[in-house]
């Protein structure tokens, strides 16, 4: 069972050492931010002002700017961490040691209960207005400034491209300004990698599920930038199933729909609709959730629930009682969808890697109890030990960037500081770059699939 390794995602070994810091104070982490008034202004008007000119250049193109000075221990680096692959723009500092310094997140919850999901327009203008504005407060809450900073890691993909750009368009101020290196960062590398903060027993080789509003990935992972993709979802994943679900149901989703189908799920009976579960017929670790959404939304024609006019708040007690149905019952199969793929992957990966002892579940689902209880239970089964991040390090965050960025810096992976005289107007390169167009190490997985029969 011959399998081909990648190899790593970062970009190039820089040609220049960083610069660094020696200097702060421990502090505690975690504080979130919401969108400023002036946005929510914006939001409930029926336009946007013009957004900022947002480009980048080539990574593997800086030349050099600074001069060479001592790396400094690893618990001494500073790395500042900026996300804005999606609908949050956050931001991080994290030490070199694992310590969260700071860590900010503006929601843009309103937008989406607005859009009814994620609009890319709408979700860039946001980032925009607040990147900044979250960058100085994780920064003010780590009592450090730029000049302090080590590096700065950003995530560069998968996302929408429009999003991206507005991190990476930041990134690149600050790095150019202060002469720092910067990081590029795979989002879903760092879903996998901030368990390795949050458990430091954990080293490779490790398995790891990753499911999100947008992904669904197996992947083994065998060394920094080395995974093995075991399987990934062939049409919806299982995020985007729980959000239009919640949509369907007529529930509140400002503070998601995953959360929301989740609180409602307990009230109802999980084998009161029979929903079939996906895939059965095939034998590999893949994934699809199209037709289970496409089973919920005919499970609530058929029981002619009203929920686009009757919100779940409005919901009589007959009607109420029908959705929890439909949501304990979707829930049900979506998880042991989960499990049945996991359950294969595990034997995949254990006959590739008979020394794996973890389990890592990551990404914004993994916050959701009832998937951490079962696939807990996978694990168990499989003698393996379950390692999930926090709720606040599941969703996307700035402190799975600066984590992953320390990883990779530590080893030598960054590119130098943008030089002073380097445009801003590449924009033919970061839409390549952005969307996945390039040939570059951005697509990190590789498929792996024995034949498996029985």
């Amino acid at each position: 069972m011959a399998a081909t390794l990648l190899p790593t995602l970062s970009p190039p070994v820089s040609r220049a050492a960083a610069a660094f810091l020696l200097r702060r104070a421990p502090l505690k982490p975690s504080h979130y931010l919401h969108p400023p008034p002036t946005l929510r202004r914006l939001l409930s008007s029926s336009s946007y002002p013009a957004t900022p000119s947002i480009a980048l250049c080539p990574l593997s193109t800086m030349p050099s700017t600074t001069a060479a000075r001592a790396v400094p221990a690893r618990r001494d680096l500073l790395m500042l961490g900026i996300e804005t692959s999606c609908d949050d723009t956050a931001a991080a500092v994290v030490r070199g040691d694992g310590e969260i310094l700071s860590q900010v997140v503006s929601s843009q919850v309103d937008l989406l209960a607005r859009y009814g999901g994620v609009a890319p327009k709408m979700a860039e203008e946001a980032h925009a207005l607040v990147i900044d504005q979250v960058v100085q407060k994780a920064l003010y809450d780590a009592k450090l400034s730029e000049s302090d900073l080590s590096a700065v890691a950003v995530t560069i993909g998968p996302g929408l491209s429009l999003c991206l750009r507005v991190g990476v368009h930041k990134a690149r101020q600050v790095a150019k300004a202060f002469g720092l290196p910067i990081v590029g960062v795979h989002h879903m590398e760092a879903h996998a990698l901030v368990s390795r903060l949050v458990n430091k027993d954990l080293d490779f080789p490790f398995l790891a599920l990753l499911i999100s509003g947008g992904h669904n990935l197996l992947v083994l992972a065998r060394g920094l930038g080395q995974y093995i993709q075991l399987g990934t979802t062939i049409d919806d994943a299982i995020g985007e199933a729980y959000d239009k679900s919640a949509r369907w149901l007529g529930l509140d989703i400002r503070k998601g729909g995953g959360p929301a189908l989740e609180e409602l799920a307990l009230e109802g009976d999980p084998n009161a609709v029979k929903f079939k579960v996906p895939m059965r017929q095939y034998k590999d670790c893949n994934f699809s959730y199209a037709g289970l959404k496409t089973q919920v939304r005919l499970a609530i024609e058929s029981k002619n629930l009203c929920t686009e006019d009757v919100p779940i708040s409005s919901a009589l007690e007959e009607d109420r009682q029908s959705r929890a149905n439909i949501a304990a019952s979707f829930q049900r199969v979506a998880v042991l969808h989960l499990e049945e793929r996991c359950q294969r992957a595990v034997e995949w990966a254990l006959k590739m890697e008979s020394s794996i002892k973890y389990f890592v579940v990551s990404g914004g689902v993994a916050s959701n109890k009832y998937v951490r209880t079962r696939l807990n239970q996978v694990a168990e089964n499989n003698g393996l030990q379950l390692v999930s991040p926090p709720p606040s390090l599941c969703t996307d965050n700035g402190v799975m960037i600066a984590w992953t960025g320390i990883e990779h810096f530590v080893v030598g992976r960054f590119e130098d500081p943008p030089a002073d005289d380097e445009p801003d107007d590449m924009q033919a390169y970061s839409r390549c770059l952005l969307t996945g167009e390039s040939q570059t190490a951005f697509t990190i997985f590789t498929n792996y699939f024995p034949i498996f029969f029985a």
